[in-house]
Parts: structure tokens; C-alpha cells; sequence
């Protein structure tokens, strides 16, 4: 039997911690494994299974959620498929169900094609482009998209691993993000307020261990550490794994569930999403860009082992 998630591209480096190995899948562009010396730095599914909650994909033309999967175009309406029935919503882009093609490939790097074609509710043409290559300490992500439109393009970008620790459980991690606001949302999960993350549950900056965290909280005002955004999970013992990117993600989802989906039974898992803009841009346009005709956008994001 083939695997669900199509070809398995895996690439390997040799690095100074040992092995750097990670598996990315012609669906969706996604990220299943990924380690170095051995230790885990995902949370990984198998080849038999679909992505569980979403688990490694690449989201584009947007991240997260549209409300009732309408928004405005310059006046007119535009209606995208509804893709959450529970909600009604349009949720995670246009190519989470895509299989993309291969472009350039090596044995620690591989770059997978996708085109955004004008559809339901999004009238544009994007050449996409998802480029992993490993690197000593973990994994380098970089999109590439190109309007091909013949008018501005809205665009947003988001990934969506689950950060792991091989060796640890994940409610023993501590997570902590350099994020300011946190977004208040309605029934459908759509925001409709920002406040400051003071005196809240959402205050991460500081630390917070998993195992004590029940949350799917949007966090914005997402401050730079040393030249790039980092968000960090860290064990008792100093180590840990690390989620890097550009300015342009200046957005993070943080989704703890308890029952993600193992061959071993149910866990604690945390999806930590870097994200260009929060749920429902299309309608707010926060943090959304809109590529004119040509126009090339490029941005990186990466996940590394980090040592005590």
C-alpha cells in the first residue's frame, strides 16, 4: 500500500550532533519526522495515517481560519469553499489537500512545487514553492510565492509542526514565547478582540510548562530575539528545541491538545504555528500582504536542537 500522504521525500546531513534526518511528504508539502542524533524535534505520524490535526502542514494562501468562508474584494463578495463544517469557516489556505511536485533535490534538501489557480472565493494565480534543506542543528523552511495575476494578490503564510523532544514528554517542556497580545475569539474561533497577554493564562514570555496548558490561542505582537523571531521548548535538564523565523511571522497559533492521535495511544501534544497573519486576515487584513503582479515574496522559518 502506498502511503496516504504520497511520495516520502527523506533527506539526511551529517552534522556534528550525528544524523539530521526528516521526512517530507508530497501532500501538502508537510513535515512528518524530523531529528538530529537521533532525538525527535516533531511530533511524527505514519505513513498510514492522514496529517492528525493538521499536523506538518504548509498552509498558504492563508493560515487558520476565514469567517463563514466569505470575505470582500474590492466590494464584491467572494465565497471560498467551506473547508471546517463544524464552524462553517474556510480554514488553513488552498493546498493542504494538494500534492506537490518536486522540484530541486539533494540528499539533505529537497524544494516542492504547488500553484494557487483561481477558484471559489480567491480569483488569483500564486506560483508557490516550499524548500527544506537540513542543516547541523536541525531544519531550514523557506516559501517562496509569486503573484501571477494580473491584479494584487492577498497573501499569508503558515506552517503547522508539533514541537517535540525526543526523550522527554511534552507536558514535562516548558514553552515560552516572546508574545505580547493574544486574540479573544468568538464561537466560530475567529478573533474579535486583541488584548495585552498581562496578568493572563496567555503570558508565555516568561514560561509556561505544557502539562499545565489547556489552549488554541492566537498571540500576536510577537517580539524578535536576536535578529529573529524564537519561540523555545525547553526540558528540566537545559535542553531543548527551538522555532526560528523571520519578522514576516510576527503571528503564532499554540493548540495543547491531550489526545493526539500515537501508535501507542492518545498524548499531550503542542503545535507551536508560526503565522505571517492571525485567523480570518482576509476580512481584518492584519498582517496581511498583497503581492502585486510579479511580485516575488520569500521567508524562512526553521526548527533546531538546542543544547544546555
Amino acid at each position: 500500500m502506498s502511503p496516504v500522504s504520497g511520495v516520502q521525500y527523506r533527506l539526511s546531513h551529517h552534522g556534528p550532533h550525528g544524523e539530521v534526518r526528516a521526512t517530507v511528504t508530497e501532500l501538502a508539502a508537510g513535515l512528518r519526522e524530523l531529528s538530529v542524533g537521533g532525538r525527535s524535534l516533531v511530533q511524527s505520524f505514519g505513513e498510514d495515517v492522514v496529517a492528525p490535526k493538521g499536523c506538518g502542514l504548509i498552509l498558504v494562501p492563508w493560515p487558520n481560519r476565514v469567517r463563514d468562508a466569505r470575505w470582500s474584494l474590492d466590494g464584491e463578495p467572494q465565497q471560498l469553499d467551506v473547508t471546517e463544517a463544524a464552524t462553517g469557516n474556510a480554514s488553513h489556505g488552498l493546498l493542504r489537500n494538494t500534492g506537490y511536485r518536486a522540484g530541486e533535490r539533494t540528499d539533505g534538501g529537497v524544494t516542492l512545487l504547488a500553484s494557487v489557480f483561481p477558484q471559489h472565493g480567491y480569483p488569483f494565480h500564486l506560483d508557490t514553492s516550499v524548500a527544506y534543506a537540513l542543516v547541523d542543528d536541525g531544519l531550514r523552511v523557506t516559501h517562496t510565492i509569486v503573484n501571477r495575476s494580473e491584479r494584487p494578490a492577498p497573501v499569508a503564510v503558515g506552517a503547522h509542526p508539533y514541537l517535540a523532544l525526543g526523550g522527554v514528554s511534552t507536558a514535562d517542556l516548558t514553552i515560552t514565547i516572546a508574545a505580547d497580545s493574544w486574540f479573544e475569539t468568538d464561537e466560530q474561533r475567529i478573533p474579535v478582540a486583541s488584548h495585552p497577554v498581562d496578568g493572563t493564562d496567555h503570558d508565555l514570555r516568561s514560561g509556561a510548562r505544557v502539562g499545565d496548558l489547556a489552549i488554541d490561542v492566537g498571540l500576536g505582537d510577537v517580539r524578535a530575539i536576536d535578529g529573529a523571531v524564537r519561540h523555545r521548548l525547553t526540558a528540566p535538564d537545559g535542553d531543548g528545541v527551538e522555532l526560528w523565523a523571520d519578522d514576516d511571522f510576527r503571528f503564532v497559533q499554540v493548540y495543547t491538545p491531550r489526545d493526539f492521535p500515537t501508535s501507542e495511544g492518545p498524548v499531550q501534544a503542542i503545535a507551536v504555528e508560526p503565522m505571517t497573519a492571525p485567523a480570518d486576515a482576509l476580512n481584518s487584513g492584519t498582517g496581511l500582504r498583497w503581492l502585486e503582479p510579479e511580485e516575488q515574496w520569500s521567508l524562512s522559518w526553521g526548527i533546531r536542537l538546542t543544547a544546555s
